[in-house]
C-alpha cells in the first residue's frame, strides 16, 4: 500500500495525536508521513472563539487539503469537527478514547484547600469555552471568568506567570504531552459532574469517501468509543449547534446494553448552566428524549 500522507496541525498536542495515529497505523501494516496545515484557529489568537466567525476554525484548513488530494488522511480531535461531514469526506474510524475529564488547575497563591474546587473566594479562572464558562458559573458562582486562548504548554505557562488564579483544561491534553502540573493545585472534574464536551478526548480519523485504503483505516476504530461519541454529537447535531454552543455531553455505557446520558446546556455564556441525566437502552430514543427535555427547559 502507498504511503498515507496525515493532515495535522502544528501544535504540540496535535503532533502527538498524528504520532499515535502513525503508530496505530505502523502495528496494521500501514505507513505514513506527516504534513502540518496551519488553520485559523492556530493564526488567530487574540479572540475568542465566540467573537470568530464561522466553524470548525482547527479543521476547515485540513479538510480543503484532503479534498485537494495534499493529503490522503486527517487526524482531528473529535470534539473540533463540525457534526456533518463536508460532501466527499466521512469520519472514517473512531480510535479508543484518552480521558474525558476537563482539570482546574489552581495557582498555588491562589489556593484554597478546604473550599470545593480548591481555589480562593473571587478567582480569576481562564477559559474561552462557552461550555465550561457556564458550568464554572454553576460550580463557583462568585468566580470572574476570563478569556484564554493558545495551545496547551501556552495556557499552563499563564497561569504559571500569575494571568490567572486557575484555568480549566482537558485532562486528555495535560496526559499526552505529560506537562509537568507540580507547581499547581490539581482538581480534577467528575465528568457526571463537570459536563465534558461532545466527544472530549477521542480523535477522529477523516478521509475521502472515495480512497480505496477506508477499509484497512477503518480497523482502528473502537467501537464502544465510536458508540458513545455517537450519542454525544447527534445530540449537538441536533440542536443545530457549533463546537461554541453552551453544551456538554456525556455518555456511558452499562454492562446490561444501558446508555446514559448527560448533559450541561445554558442559553449562552452568560447563565449558569443547567444539568440533566437520561437512561434508556435505545440510544436513537434517549437523544430524543434528551432534546425534548432540554428544549423545554430553555
Amino acid at each position: 500500500m502507498q504511503d498515507l500522507i496525515i493532515g495535522t496541525r502544528g501544535s504540540d498536542l496535535a503532533l502527538w495525536q498524528a504520532h499515535h495515529v502513525q503508530d496505530l497505523l505502523k502495528a496494521g501494516g500501514i505507513h505514513s508521513t506527516l504534513k502540518i496545515i496551519k488553520t485559523q484557529g492556530d493564526r488567530i489568537q487574540h479572540l475568542s472563539f465566540d467573537k470568530m466567525e464561522g466553524k470548525g476554525f482547527f479543521t476547515k484548513e485540513i479538510e480543503a487539503a484532503l479534498l485537494s488530494d495534499e493529503v490522503d488522511l486527517a487526524v482531528h480531535s473529535h470534539k473540533d469537527l463540525e457534526t456533518s461531514d463536508p460532501p466527499g469526506l466521512a469520519v472514517i474510524a473512531v480510535p479508543e478514547r484518552g480521558p474525558v475529564e476537563d482539570m482546574l488547575l489552581v495557582h498555588k497563591d491562589a489556593a484554597n484547600p478546604q473550599s470545593p474546587f480548591k481555589v480562593k473566594a473571587h478567582a480569576v479562572i481562564g477559559t474561552s469555552s462557552a461550555r465550561r464558562k457556564t458550568q464554572l458559573l454553576h460550580h463557583i458562582p462568585d468566580c470572574e471568568v476570563k478569556d484564554l486562548r493558545g495551545n496547551v504548554p501556552t495556557r499552563v505557562g499563564k497561569l504559571a506567570d500569575g494571568q490567572y488564579d486557575a484555568i480549566v483544561i482537558a485532562r486528555a491534553g495535560l496526559v499526552r504531552l505529560e506537562m509537568d502540573l507540580s507547581a499547581f493545585e490539581v482538581v480534577e472534574l467528575n465528568p457526571t459532574a463537570f459536563i465534558p464536551a461532545p466527544a472530549q478526548g477521542a480523535l477522529a480519523l477523516q478521509m475521502r469517501a472515495s480512497d480505496h485504503r477506508i477499509n484497512e483505516v477503518r480497523k482502528l476504530t473502537h467501537e464502544a468509543t465510536r458508540k458513545r461519541v455517537a450519542v454525544e454529537r447527534e445530540v449537538l447535531r441536533k440542536l443545530e449547534g457549533g463546537c461554541q454552543l453552551p453544551l456538554g455531553t456525556y455518555c456511558t455505557i452499562h454492562e446490561d446494553g444501558t446508555y446514559t446520558l448527560r448533559a450541561a446546556f445554558a442559553e449562552n455564556a452568560s447563565t449558569p448552566a443547567t444539568f440533566l441525566t437520561l437512561e434508556d437502552r435505545d440510544p436513537e430514543l434517549l437523544i430524543e428524549r434528551m432534546l425534548n427535555t432540554i428544549k423545554k427547559k430553555a
